[in-house]
């Protein structure tokens, strides 16, 4: 089953034929909110707000492991990721939809894995490709159907919020490397990878990051959100994409 992780603009889903809501509870306390179950064009998916529905829990504290855990245990297998991005690389213009394919992880102080209690083995897993190749063959494959334009591939760089960056720090991630900038795939993404959950993330580039383009003498919030409301109706067009895709991949094996 299909998960949808929601992130700032997407705190729901407006064409989801919602038919039932739960309040879910795992080992690692409550997530974001109540899982929303429905029906998007025809297919079963489970929504999740990371902020809460009413956006009211910054990055820095989502509660990650307790949101993918509760996915899994709904029988959740495939996860997408919707988040809102800055642009670093100057192709990542605002209004640009971005599947990244790389991560740098600026973080710190977060719940990071579930392989955590003293009770439990040291666990490494290889993380060298991220996102899952599946999940981003799926996204690209769609926005191809939908006429999407999208750029394919780029480094998330995963920051610690909620403030935003001064121009020397991205500037720093710039040398790194970095072709985006936001504040939620780590340790999201890590997390989905423990669990074997195949997790892929669509980044909405929102604005400049700072010292960039319009940016440049400030990140300026009515201009985010001037682009956020039609960013988003492209995602979910996308998302709609993608789940009759899926519909026309089982039809046909």
């Amino acid at each position: 089953m299909l998960g949808i992780i929601g992130g700032t603009g997407l705190t729901q889903l407006a064409n989801l034929e919602i038919t039932h809501r739960q309040v879910a509870r795992t080992p690692y306390g409550e997530p974001s909110g109540a899982l929303v179950f429905g029906r998007l064009c025809g297919q079963e998916v489970i929504f999740l707000a990371r902020h809460g529905n009413g956006h009211n829990i910054p990055p820095h504290e989502v509660n990650y492991r307790a949101n993918l855990w509760a996915l899994k245990d709904q029988g959740v297998d495939r996860v997408v990721s919707v988040a809102t991005v800055g642009g670093i690389h100057p192709g990542l213009i605002p209004g640009t939809l971005v599947i990244p394919d790389q991560i740098i992880d600026y973080t710190h102080s977060r719940a990071t894995t579930f392989f955590s209690s003293g009770d439990k083995p040291v666990t490494h897993l290889d993380f060298t490709f991220p996102y899952c190749a599946a999940m981003r063959a799926a996204l690209l494959h769609a926005a191809g159907r939908a006429g999407i334009s999208l750029r394919d591939g780029g480094v998330y760089g995963a920051v610690q919020g909620p403030r935003l960056e001064t121009a020397a720090e991205i500037n720093r991630m710039e040398r790194d490397g970095a072709d985006m900038v936001g504040m939620t795939s780590m340790p999201e993404a890590y997390l989905a990878r423990e669990i074997e959950i195949c997790y892929a993330a669509v980044g909405a580039v929102v604005n400049y990051a700072a010292g960039r383009g319009l940016s440049a003498d400030g990140i300026q919030m009515e201009e985010i959100q001037l682009v956020l409301g039609e960013t988003m109706l492209q995602v979910r067009h996308l998302l709609e994409q993608l789940v009759t895709g899926d519909a026309a991949e089982h039809r046909g094996t």
